[in-house]
């Protein structure tokens, strides 16, 4: 009986895993995948993500969630291959952190990190490649985001 539990268990994660996209998101608003850029942010989306991403519980789940990956990668993989889903999502939070306005898509691919969507500043689309390559594993970025609609600037 309990092979048979684990097995169904084990089955459900896969397909939850298998249904999840393979871009990470800084917001619920962002694209789907990184080959559309999406619809631009109305003032209550930017106002949303900012708040999401600046919550001190959100912020500090981010920040754990990165360290938690780098302690892992130290203690089983080093001198190994990062791997993309570990890169995307380490991106992700890197991002949402740092850049709470944003509404974007990130997907890793061998080390090469595409980011699509919509940034509220040129300062903070100039901030995207920097922070990712921050992130170990990152060999190149494409930033194919667009500064957004003409919205009140927001410090962030």
């Amino acid at each position: 009986m309990n092979k048979f539990t684990l097995l169904c268990l084990t089955g459900v994660l896969g397909l939850g895993v298998s249904a999840c996209g393979d871009v990470a998101r800084t917001s619920t608003s962002a694209p789907d995948s990184i080959n559309e850029v999406g619809n631009p942010p109305d003032l209550d989306t930017v106002l949303k993500n900012k708040s999401d991403a600046t919550n001190p519980t959100r912020r500090a789940q981010a920040n754990a969630d990165i360290r938690a990956r780098e302690q892992r990668y130290n203690l089983f993989r080093e001198g190994e291959e990062r791997s993309d889903r570990n890169v995307q999502s380490e991106v992700r939070s890197k991002l949402e952190v740092n850049l709470p306005t944003s509404q974007l898509a990130i997907q890793a691919n061998q080390g090469i990190v595409t980011v699509t969507g919509y940034i509220q500043t040129q300062d903070n689309l100039e901030r995207i490649e920097p922070l990712a390559r921050e992130i170990r594993g990152v060999r190149d970025v494409n930033v194919q985001a667009e500064v957004g609609p003409n919205l009140p600037p927001y410090n962030g």
